[in-house]
């Protein structure tokens, strides 16, 4: 047996964590039962070469394969990263992630090997993460509406300032920039695979007008939309 079928079938007996191999492009290369049952597959013929767009929510999808870029382009490991991910019912629960970039026999990073461990495995999920989901639900739901942050605070359950602490206290960023961030990601994928005019991924991913998502996509990735769809396609050729 492959040395990596040994490691899935060691896992097997873990049937609460979930494991996954990803080759450079985020897909799908081996996964453990875990993995398929979360997500309501048979088999690995069910996953191999998909990635989580093909599992998850869009905004949701788009963080965790961003999370995976930064990991193989740095090629450091990220340890205990809090998630939200959903499972083929559609009701998230909290994780504990860690992923660790794969290395070729020339030392190049070749992909990533993933863990999801609920926080059960480590106690209760905290408080303070739990009191965040409604938002991050409402984010990933509504991302192409107009969102406040006072409605994310509502949905929550407190208070405009108290939101913004525990986004940056629990993800660094505030929540405005949170939802910017995944109508971004979002935007990203869609120059990346499509040919949808500039001006329709604009408004698809919650953008007011095509001025303004040039100007938030040129601050964030240091190129405007249409350069950057067109050195990704450079990249795919």
């Amino acid at each position: 047996m492959p040395e990596a079928e040994q490691a899935l079938a060691l896992f097997d007996a873990l049937p609460d964590v979930v494991l996954f191999l990803k080759d450079r492009r985020s897909l799908f290369t081996r996964v453990n039962q875990a993995f398929l049952t979360m997500h309501g597959c048979r088999s690995q013929g069910d996953v191999i070469g998909r990635n989580d767009h093909d599992f998850h929510p869009p905004a949701l999808a788009s963080q965790y394969i961003a999370e995976d870029d930064r990991v193989m382009r740095s090629g450091r490991p990220m340890r205990d990263q809090a998630w939200l991910v959903p499972d083929h019912t559609g009701l998230p629960a909290w994780y504990r992630c860690t992923k660790l970039p794969l290395v070729d026999a020339a030392g190049r990073v070749s992909g990533l090997a993933g863990v999801l461990r609920p926080f059960a495995h480590a106690g209760s999920v905290p408080d303070e993460y739990c009191r965040l989901t409604p938002a991050l639900q409402m984010v990933a739901a509504d991302y192409h509406r107009p969102l406040r942050v006072s409605q994310l605070a509502r949905a929550c359950g407190l208070s405009l300032s108290h939101l913004q602490r525990e986004f940056r206290r629990l993800f660094g960023m505030s929540p405005s920039d949170y939802v910017l961030r995944t109508r971004l990601l979002l935007a990203r994928r869609m120059l990346d695979q499509s040919s949808t005019p500039v001006g329709e991924v604009a408004v698809a991913c919650g953008f007011y007008d095509q001025s303004h998502f040039t100007k938030a996509f040129k601050s964030h990735t240091g190129l405007p939309p249409q350069a950057y769809r067109q050195r990704a396609r450079a990249g795919h050729a």
